[in-house]
């Protein structure tokens, strides 16, 4: 068994990662969303915070009824509470990542959680 997964993503309009590269700890999502669409609904997580990477495009997320605008290059942290809805802007598409983990899970990072092996 390899230690590592690989998968090219299209241009879907959703596509979750979890089970193709057999993630065990986080899911991520790929969406996409064209000029003037949203995701069709507002939701919030039970245990989940959700970080939000803007891989191109532009739009804007709304956040407990506030507005966050959106561009390429932009990241932003949702705790699992924040009742969220995502929008392409009227004259451009929007491409985003999205990477779900338990809040409050992480024990350890980068270098406390690195074995260096030589």
């Amino acid at each position: 068994m390899a230690n590592f997964s690989k998968v090219s993503v299209a241009q879907d309009a959703r596509t979750e990662l979890h089970d193709k590269l057999s993630l065990t700890g986080a899911e991520v999502s790929i969406n996409n969303l064209p000029a003037g669409a949203s995701v069709p609904f507002v939701h919030s997580h039970k245990n989940n915070e959700e970080i939000y990477v803007v891989l191109a495009g532009k739009g804007k997320a709304v956040v407990d009824g506030e507005t966050v605008e959106l561009a390429a290059g932009d990241w932003v942290r949702i705790s699992p509470v924040g009742k969220r809805q995502f929008f392409a802007a009227e004259d451009e598409a929007i491409s985003f990542a999205c990477i779900q983990v338990k809040e409050n899970s992480i024990a350890g990072y980068t270098a406390e959680d690195a074995v260096i092996h030589n």
